[in-house]
């Protein structure tokens, strides 16, 4: 086990997770960042980002997260690239276990994030960027005027669909074999809405075309759709279950409670970006950052 207290530790590299570095760090709280794969997070699979303030040309996602890096690094956050498996509460003392050893802190700040489930079909991966996309609000823009599907029987998928109606010139929706969870307030609207053509009975098994996504083909022996985008809407999958052996609250989808510090239900315990459910964007992201660094600032201040 380290010997080393932080004042916090960061557990997540992505937009949330280097803001929040930044801000502790900056305010020369002793910061640990952890992250398991690479920094950045989901923004690196970002083609281009239009609506992040101050790039009004627009900046790729990969571009934007170096930015973020290298801010990140310049007011001394140690950053350790391991896996998170478990996390303990000792009241002033928290213990960060990962595949390497074990960090303790007086604050943590969970940034790990969530993902889509993904369909797993040719040409979903190749795709990605191209006219796959996960989040309509993000790259819906990019569609105006084109034909579009949204796949999908979740209230996410319904309210997605009359989103992307709103600027698109047509759009599939495809609840899947399963059809629509449930009859959403929102489902008669689509129903009605002329953009919106509702395609039940089938689940996509291959998205293709030739630089960008040009069609789809679904199962059941149906004809080819021709679309320029696929947004694949399928419920959320949390990484931050190990958490809730820790004693965290969630609601019943993963995402992690918090209140307006983005403090969790356990004293000097943070959460921000897209594991706590709001905005799902790189700027809300930041915001929730930033405001749960300066939370676990006052927290461990008035331990001392």
């Amino acid at each position: 086990m380290s010997e080393e207290i932080y004042d916090v530790i960061i557990v997540g590299g992505g937009p949330a997770g280097l803001t929040a570095a930044l801000y502790a760090s900056r305010h020369n709280m002793k910061t640990l960042l952890l992250e398991g794969k690479k920094l950045g997070g989901k923004a690196l699979t970002a083609h281009w980002v239009e609506n992040y303030p101050g790039f009004p040309e627009g900046i790729s996602g990969p571009d934007l997260m170096e930015k973020f890096i290298a801010q990140t690094e310049k007011f001394g956050a140690e950053v350790k690239y391991e896996t998170v498996v478990e996390f303990s509460d000792f009241g002033d003392l928290k213990m960060v276990t990962t595949r390497q050893g074990f960090h303790q802190a007086k604050s943590l700040i969970i940034a790990s994030g969530v993902s889509r489930k993904q369909l797993s079909v040719p040409g979903e991966n190749e795709f990605k960027g191209r006219g796959v996309s996960y989040c309509a609000v993000c790259d819906g823009p990019f569609f105006r005027d084109k034909t579009v599907t949204v796949f999908g029987g979740g209230q996410d998928a319904v309210h997605d669909a009359e989103l992307l109606a709103e600027t698109a010139e047509k759009v599939y929706s495809i609840p899947g074999k399963k059809g629509f969870s449930e009859d959403f307030p929102e489902l008669a609207r689509v129903k009605e809405n002329p953009k919106i053509e509702i395609v039940e009975g089938g689940d996509i098994k291959v998205i293709g075309g030739q630089d960008f996504v040009e069609y789809i083909e679904l199962d059941g022996g149906r004809d080819k759709l021709s679309v320029s985008g696929v947004f694949i809407i399928l419920e959320h999958v949390s990484t931050s279950g190990i958490l809730k052996d820790a004693g965290v609250e969630t609601d019943g989808g993963g995402c992690i409670l918090v209140d307006q510090g983005q403090m969790t239900n356990l004293p000097g315990v943070y959460a921000a970006g897209d594991c706590s459910c709001k905005g799902m964007q790189i700027v809300t992201a930041t915001g929730m950052g930033a405001t749960a660094a300066l939370s676990a600032m006052k927290y461990v201040k008035s331990l001392k």
